[in-house]
Parts: C-alpha cells; sequence; structure tokens
C-alpha cells in the first residue's frame, strides 16, 4: 500500500479508539447506574431498570444506530454526528449487557457482609460504597473484559453511517487497491493486536484490584507452602523424656 493509503488505515484507526473508549465510558456508567438500580428495595426502581435492561438487551445494536442516526433526528428537529450518535447507540446498548453483571456481582456477596453494615447503622449509600462495591467489582473485571472487546468488534458497525473508523477505511482501501485477502488480514490483524492489548490491561487492572483484597487471580499468584506445625514447650519436654 501507498503512504497515503495507510495514512487512512491510521486515521481509522484513531477513529476507532476514540469511540471505543467513549462508548466504554458511557456503558460502564449506565451499568453501575442500572446496575445498583436493579438491586435497590424499592420495586418501582428494579422494575424500569430492568425494562430498560430488557429493551437494549433485545434489540440490535445495528438498528439501534440506524435509529439514532437516521430516526431520531426527524423527529427531534436535531442531528447527532456519527461518532455521538455510534457513542450513544454502543453505549446504551452494551450498558445494558454491563448491568447484569453488576447486579450479579453484588448479589454474589455474601449476605453476612450486608448484615454486618446493617449491624453497624451503616446506611444503603455506606453499605453499597463500603462493603458491597469493594468486594464486588474485581469479581466484575473479567466479565467486562468479555464485554469490552465485544463492544470493540462492535464499533465495525458505525461504518453503515458513513463514520471513517477502521472498518470503513479498509473498505475504501479495498476498493482503491482491488486486493480483499490482503487488505482484510491487515484490518483482522489491527483489531486483533487492540483486543489483546485492552486484555492485558484489564488483567493487570484484575490483580491488582484482587491483591488489594489479600486475594490472588486464579493462575495469578504462587503457591505458599504450608506451614510447619510449631512445637510447644510442653511437646518439646514430652519429647525428650521418651
Amino acid at each position: 500500500m501507498t503512504s497515503g493509503l495507510w495514512e487512512l488505515v491510521l486515521k481509522g484507526i484513531w477513529v476507532t479508539v476514540q469511540l471505543l473508549v467513549f462508548s466504554a465510558l458511557l456503558a460502564a456508567a449506565v451499568s453501575f447506574v442500572v446496575g445498583i438500580a436493579r438491586t435497590h428495595r424499592l420495586w418501582i426502581v428494579r422494575f424500569l431498570a430492568g425494562f430498560y435492561t430488557e429493551v437494549f438487551r433485545g434489540t440490535s445494536a445495528l438498528i439501534m444506530i440506524f435509529w439514532v442516526f437516521f430516526v431520531l433526528p426527524p423527529a427531534f428537529g436535531w442531528q447527532l454526528v456519527p461518532m455521538w450518535a455510534g457513542t450513544l447507540a454502543l453505549g446504551l446498548t452494551y450498558g445494558a449487557y454491563g448491568s447484569e453483571i453488576v447486579r450479579g456481582a453484588l448479589n454474589s456477596v455474601d449476605p453476612a457482609q450486608r448484615e454486618g453494615g446493617i449491624a453497624l447503622s451503616f446506611s444503603p449509600w455506606q453499605r453499597l460504597r463500603l462493603i458491597l462495591l469493594p468486594q464486588a467489582v474485581p469479581e466484575m473485571i473479567p466479565p467486562f473484559s468479555n464485554l469490552l472487546i465485544e463492544l470493540l468488534k462492535g464499533t465495525a458497525l458505525v461504518s453503515v453511517m458513513g463514520m471513517g473508523d477502521l472498518a470503513f477505511s479498509g473498505n475504501l482501501v479495498r476498493l482503491a487497491l482491488q486486493e480483499s485477502a490482503e487488505i482484510y488480514t491487515y484490518i483482522l490483524l489491527i483489531y486483533f493486536v487492540i483486543a489483546f492489548l485492552l486484555t492485558r490491561v484489564m488483567r493487570g487492572l484484575e490483580k491488582k484490584l484482587k491483591a488489594g483484597l489479600g486475594r490472588v487471580p486464579e493462575g495469578g499468584g504462587k503457591k505458599l507452602p504450608a506451614p510447619r506445625p510449631e512445637t510447644t514447650a510442653v511437646g518439646a519436654e514430652a519429647a525428650g523424656g521418651r
């Protein structure tokens, strides 16, 4: 490829990374807000959060992008630029999946921990902030890592809006060179490298969070030798008298 075509691909990578960061931040915020709401003591809050989750999990991310970019502007009289339309559609869609991760992690915390917070007269917010989230967040990292990779691959859907992401740029290069195998192989490798880097970052974050709780992630640490039993003074005297 010529330098001009490589520059086009690099611009596509930058657009994809920006979209990934923005939509991941929105999805994370939605995940925690809706996931925590799914465990709320008021049934109406749980119902609304569950309704949102079911709607966005049950609809296609591609159709949601079409809806945000093509349907909402005539209905409300405003137009989002492709970057923010893609961010909104992907963030809301993948945030629905993330909310189930948050809900499951919070419910997996030992009930005795909640009871301890109640015994200490903690408010619901204090129990959530000081007891539940510190124990639940490390358990969220592995499924959130998988969801982040899925979000990376989902960014390719924004090419239907003519947005110059990696997939769109790769298609332009393919049309210019009339070479499908070579170009799409490069695109696959670029997506793989980005996904691999994200996986390593999330794995390091998981180890750091679990180390803060005094736990070692599975397969992430060495086994310590079993402690040798100590001989008490009475035992030593008895052994010496034999």
